[in-house]
């Protein structure tokens, strides 16, 4: 009984450490005569990715533009993970697994297909990737409210890609919105929902026979 509570908690304990470490990174960067602020080392920078800094990849994703920026990310994180705790509650180390990999492939997919976005920060992108491996996740179990989440997140990056992001968000984090990155993490959620498949339904299979 206390080892499946202490699972049931792991998720959440991770979205804590994430959390604290969004806030902690936010609040450092202030510029100081002696100290330049925290995004310009660790910040998304198509340059300096492109001459060896490739922890930017990564850690860009756990940067904000300003407080605003910040909430609703974090909201988003923690509304995102309850809505398919199912999936990481008896698993903790499969979110954090799966968190690592969405924020390393957001990175890679900007570099690679979106040259001209030289900088990136926060964490949406990594959070549609999240939402569309939840859902599929979802659909895996049988959960018919799978597919309308799928479609709806599906549905709401393509109209971004044509119609853009809404003004109001753009004027609320003070930076343009980065769809770039939505329609990457969206891509990115579904790639790994699928090796995940794979993966355990071959896992599945050799402890069958």
């Amino acid at each position: 009984m206390l080892a499946r509570q202490s699972n049931a908690v792991g998720p959440y304990h991770f979205l804590v450490v994430i959390s604290l470490l969004c806030i902690a990174l936010f609040a450092a960067d202030i510029p100081t005569p002696a100290i330049l602020p925290i995004d310009h080392y660790l910040s998304y920078q198509y340059d300096n990715i492109s001459q060896g800094e490739i922890w930017r990849l990564i850690t860009g994703n756990v940067l904000h533009t300003n407080l605003w920026h910040l909430l609703m990310n974090l909201a988003g994180f923690w509304v995102i993970v309850f809505l398919h705790e199912v999936h990481y509650k008896r698993h903790p180390e499969k979110l954090i697994l799966l968190f690592v990999c969405l924020c390393l492939l957001e990175g890679i997919g900007l570099y690679l297909f979106y040259p001209g976005l030289k900088a990136y920060v926060g964490l949406s992108g990594m959070l549609h990737g999240l939402f569309a491996f939840g859902a599929m996740m979802d659909i895996r179990k049988g959960y018919y409210s799978g597919y309308l989440l799928l479609v709806g997140v599906i549905a709401k990056v393509a109209y971004e890609q044509y119609f853009g992001a809404t003004e109001s968000i753009t004027e609320l984090i003070n930076a343009r919105v980065a769809t770039e990155s939505h329609l990457v993490g969206l891509i990115c959620g579904l790639l790994c929902a699928l090796c995940w498949s794979v993966v355990a339904n071959r896992f599945k299979y050799n402890k069958l026979s």
